[in-house]
């Protein structure tokens, strides 16, 4: 039995000392890994945002990197009237606040950098709380994510889920 339990012990701690290595290891990584976080962008083309983000309609994620601190990941994303939207779920609970940590980034300082096919988009990432496009946003999302219901905005103006539209710098 001690042998068992010190083979377990063994195995747990190689295990969370893969999983740091390999969280630590994705700061310095050029840009995001699915669902991991990523290191700032080190590859890419800077190009003039378009005035029509509607190409991105059926896009599944797109990459941004925050500023401070230089901080990639991956989101969902929904467009609307040409205008695109990002949104981060989660907010008012125990989880969302380890988990979700980059719209805190953005109250300092909202500028990112979005990563699309290839292409750098110098942008801002504006909150949005009461607007005429939530109630459709949501519903873009809930079309490409979720279960095709039709939304409330209650999510939006309760803070439990965050906004933000694409905005030029």
């Amino acid at each position: 039995m001690k042998k068992i339990l010190k083979w377990t012990g063994i195995g747990v701690a190689l295990l969370l000392v893969s999983t740091a290595v390999l969280l630590g290891s994705m700061r310095f990584h050029d840009g995001p890994l699915e669902i991991l976080s990523g290191g700032p962008f080190k590859t890419g083309t800077p190009t003039p945002a378009p005035a029509d983000w509607s190409f991105l309609k059926d896009r599944a994620t797109i990459e941004f990197q925050t500023m401070e601190p230089a901080q990639s990941r991956t989101v969902w994303l929904a467009t609307h009237e040409r205008r695109l939207f990002v949104v981060s779920g989660y907010m008012t609970t125990n989880y969302g606040a380890i988990w979700k940590q980059w719209p805190h980034y953005l109250e300092a300082d909202d500028r990112v950098i979005l990563r699309i096919d290839g292409n750098l988009y110098e942008q801002r990432l504006q909150r949005i709380m009461i607007d005429p496009a939530v109630i459709p946003v949501l519903n873009e999302f809930s079309r490409k994510y979720g279960d095709g219901e039709a939304a409330s905005d209650d999510a939006v103006a309760s803070g439990y889920t965050w906004m933000y539209e694409v905005v030029d710098r």
